[in-house]
């Protein structure tokens, strides 16, 4: 059900930091460091950083992180408390939710064949919602699919506070803007300027009263009134009929998020976006529904009222009516109560024959509509659900669960307005679930005679726990006061006490604090005369309706039940639709001669069902007087009696209007052979369009899934590309560094592989060796060297096999001596794969050892002379 929340915009006073919970996919790598790079180190805020990553593939994201921001950066870890100003990170390969501000680690179960897409980020924002409520924050960054938008709703039904990355500073928009999408989002921005907004929003939510000074009731009335009138201009929903104080409030929220001060600032910021009227209408209506939500409830109708429907004699399906039925949870559960209530009569009796069940489940929110129509929910909202329902009533599809098409075929969704587009009627059964909670006391009084009429004799009424008939006792008895629970009583309406919403104008109302009003003063505008007028018109006038040149009904006189009947489907107040299909044809060509003649047309003779000995006459009258009425047309039922059927005194008719009804007959019946003829075409066409329909959307499922598994993928690679390319950066500074280092030392070295080719070398080997880049993988046996080591290659190989280091002293060609030390190349991981060779200038060293020695053979022959 989309409906307006009670949730208060005020920041609740809670013991731990406030949870920022962060998503991020494909692409968020650089929104993630963005994001933490602006983050102050105060904020007392605990940060959880959510990467929908594949479970298979390690992830580097702490480090990486560490490298931006001096918050402290670590692992999430199973029953680790969140401490503020910390940026804890999911590990991969599992479920991280938060309960009671301590984070929970699950590793994934994997099911061999099966490949589940992995939706972290939903898992967790979920949990927020339900562990934080309004405190929570959640925030979605750049990423593909749709994981977020379901932990996003979550937060925003629980009145935190949403954020999403704007579209086009994303790498990967379809995760930001599917939350847009969703109307579920509070704050579109780029990462750089998310924290920031974070702590406005909170700090501004922390200091309402002593920031905002409450306006005054006149004032405060007047502005909510132009909002009123604003959004219904814009969205044709008039929201003056609820509850003053709940508008209030959604209102004040709407601010809190723009650092608005004053309602008449906000005003003036909501007439100059359109998108921000968009954003409060969905605040309005938030949805609030779950599978068999109030179990109590449901046993009781299961046990009581449910097998008492289905048995009932009856020439048509069993109809109900799910009023603000949301995403469609509470319909598909009326519909698995009815299928489950028809399987324990057909078990306990052979002769049960089954019947059809038709459910109408409407909304305001077509959204909600477009996502119950689709029949798909998550695990997550199937997890309270026993296992043997859910395997009877859903295929497992896309990931999550897909109610089968028995179920679906049951229920038929539509957009509707329960305050201003008319009624469903002929019910057997009504569900409208805390919706009224939130209308003003004068709609809600307005809607239960409406519900009366909708609902056959002993229809069934249920409301929710917090919602009673009212003043309405004497047209439902209870059947169950706790579960709220009512049936129709046979009390008859009186002339007017039914309010048909068809379209009405909004009317200027100030929106003021609810009252009581006693019944006296309604009654108080009530005369002699106007009752006694209502007793002439509903006794003695014949029944008529007003409608207007395309045939929609405006008013309804006297009874008509005999005449026009509500056609199943969309509710549809037009004349053609509702006519008895026996009347149909003449009644639209007198309809249409009358508008355009604009004199009275009078149909004579017209069968009528289930009254052999009377006939129909209708009197179409086009109106031009009063000016209001001018352009409509009043139809006018007349009961006459068959010819025959007056007695022996009654005049015959005469021959002409004998041959005039024969001829009115005929052609009637040719009528109905051709309508036989063209239904029977269109029925045939209908079935092969079914069956062409069935086979696209089988290959339609089939390609979906497969898109979603090769997206699955592709984002999953793409995850992985973006810390694999800051690795790869990583490793070409590591090695600019080591080249710098070589360098530096002015020591000529030289890199082999096992095989005794060039793998590197430095600068100041080419002065020894002649290298080139080219001969970068050429043999040590191909390269000229200006050293006098003809056992060089034999000492490498002699080093490599024994892994003993080897050095010498080597002359070279141009007179200078290098100390030549040879040693095995090891990796990080202890193996042998080639060998150093590094050749130090000794020239000096040998220089002044030749001196010392040629001193100490020249002091001896000294002494000798």
């Amino acid at each position: 059900m989309f409906v307006l929340s009670d949730m208060s915009a005020a920041l609740p006073e809670r013991d731990g930091p406030c949870i920022v919970g962060i998503g991020a996919s494909a692409g968020g790598l650089s929104a993630l460091q963005a994001f933490f790079a602006h983050v102050p180190l105060d904020t007392d805020c605990a940060y959880v950083v959510v990467q929908h990553m594949g479970p298979d593939h390690p992830s580097l994201l702490g480090s990486l992180l560490q490298r931006v921001t001096d918050l402290p950066v670590c692992d999430a870890q199973d029953g680790e408390v969140l401490k503020p100003n910390t940026v804890h990170v999911m590990p991969c390969d599992g479920v991280l939710t938060v309960a009671r501000g301590c984070l929970h680690f699950r590793a994934a179960h994997k099911v061999p064949g099966l490949r589940e897409p992995h939706l972290p980020i939903d898992g967790f924002l979920i949990s927020l919602a339900q562990d934080q409520g309004a405190r929570a924050v959640g925030v979605v960054l750049s990423g593909m699919g749709l994981d977020g938008v379901q932990g996003l709703q979550a937060i925003r039904n629980a009145g935190g506070l949403t954020l999403v990355q704007q579209p086009d500073t994303a790498a990967f928009a379809s995760m930001p803007q599917s939350a847009i999408d969703a109307d579920c989002v509070d704050v579109v921005a780029p990462p750089q300027a998310m924290p920031a907004r974070i702590l406005q929003c909170l700090q501004m939510a922390k200091s309402k009263a002593a920031s905002m000074p409450p306006p005054t009731a006149a004032s405060s009335a007047d502005v909510l009134q132009a909002i009123v009138r604003l959004l219904h201009q814009q969205h044709k929903h008039d929201f003056s009929l609820y509850k003053p104080s709940t508008l209030l409030r959604r209102v004040e929220r709407r601010m809190h998020v723009h650092q608005l001060p004053t309602m008449g600032a906000y005003l003036q910021h909501l007439q100059a976006h359109l998108q921000e009227q968009a954003l409060l209408f969905s605040e309005m209506l938030i949805g609030v529904t779950a599978f068999f939500r109030d179990p109590q409830v449901w046993l009781d109708l299961a046990q009581a009222v449910l097998p008492g429907l289905l048995q009932q004699q009856r020439t048509g399906p069993v109809r109900a009516w799910v009023l603000g039925c949301s995403t469609g949870e509470e319909a598909y559960s009326l519909a698995m109560a009815l299928q489950e209530a028809q399987d324990d009569l057909a078990a306990a009796s052979s002769a049960w024959k089954p019947c059809s069940v038709q459910i109408f489940a409407t909304d305001l929110n077509a959204t909600a509509i477009a996502v119950a129509r689709k029949g798909w929910y998550s695990a997550q909202a199937l997890a309270d659900m026993g296992q043997a329902r859910r395997d009877r009533f859903f295929v497992h599809h896309d990931g999550g669960y897909l109610i089968r098409p028995e179920i679906r075929a049951m229920v038929l969704f539509a957009q509707h307005d329960v305050i201003q587009d008319p009624p469903f009627t002929q019910l057997d059964l009504l569900l409208c679930r805390n919706v009224l909670i939130y209308f003003n006391a004068t709609l809600q009084r307005r809607l239960m005679p409406l519900f009366h009429f909708s609902l056959r004799p002993s229809g069934v009424l249920v409301l929710g726990s917090a919602e009673t008939v009212g003043r309405s006792q004497s047209l439902f008895a209870v059947l169950h006061p706790k579960s709220r629970i009512y049936r129709r009583n046979e009390q008859t309406l009186l002339p007017g006490s039914v309010d048909f919403p068809i379209h009405r104008p909004l009317i200027a109302r100030a929106a003021v604090q609810e009252s009581s009003v006693s019944l006296f003063a309604s009654n108080a505008a009530s005369n002699l005369q106007t009752l006694a007028d209502q007793v002439l018109l509903q006794t003695f006038s014949p029944a008529a309706v007003l409608v207007n040149p395309v045939g929609d009904i405006l008013y309804i006189s006297g009874r008509t039940g005999r005449y026009l009947e509500p056609a199943a489907g969309k509710a549809n107040w037009n004349v053609h639709v509702m006519l008895r299909p026996a009347l149909r044809a003449q009644v639209a060509v007198a309809l249409r001669q009358a508008l355009q003649e604009r004199q009275a047309v009078v149909l004579h003779g017209l069968p009528l069902e289930g009254a052999d000995h009377c006939q129909l006459q209708v009197t179409v009258q086009a109106l031009q007087e009063p000016q209001a009425l001018a352009g409509m047309a009043m139809l006018v039922f007349k009961e006459v009696d068959a010819p025959g059927a007056a007695g022996p005194s009654a005049t015959l008719p005469n021959a002409a209007l004998v041959a005039e009804l024969q001829s009115a007959r005929e052609e009637i019946q040719a009528l109905r052979h051709e309508m036989l003829a063209s239904k029977e075409e269109l029925q045939a066409l209908n079935e092969y369009l079914q069956t062409a329909n069935e086979e696209l959307q089988s290959s339609n499922e089939e390609l979906t899934t497969s898109k979603e598994e090769a997206q699955s993928m592709n984002e999953e690679l793409q995850t992985i590309n973006g810390e694999l390319q800051t690795r790869l950066d990583d490793l070409a500074l590591a090695q600019s560094d080591m080249q710098n280092l070589l360098n530096s030392t002015d020591i000529a070295t030289l890199f082999l592989d096992n095989d005794l080719n060039v793998r590197r070398y430095t600068e100041q080997a080419v002065g020894i060796f002649h290298l080139r880049e080219a001969d970068v993988g050429r043999p040590l046996s191909d390269l000229a060297s200006t050293l006098d080591y003809p056992q060089l290659q034999t000492d490498v190989r002699e080093t490599l096999r024994t892994l003993t280091p080897c050095a010498k002293s080597v002359v070279a060609s141009d007179g200078r001596w290098f100390s030549v030390r040879i040693m095995p190349y090891r990796t990080l991981a202890n193996m042998i794969q080639g060998a150093v060779l590094t050749f130090v200038d000794i020239s000096v060293a040998k220089a002044l050892e030749f001196s010392l020695r040629e001193a100490q053979v020249a002091t001896p022959s000294a002494g000798v002379v």
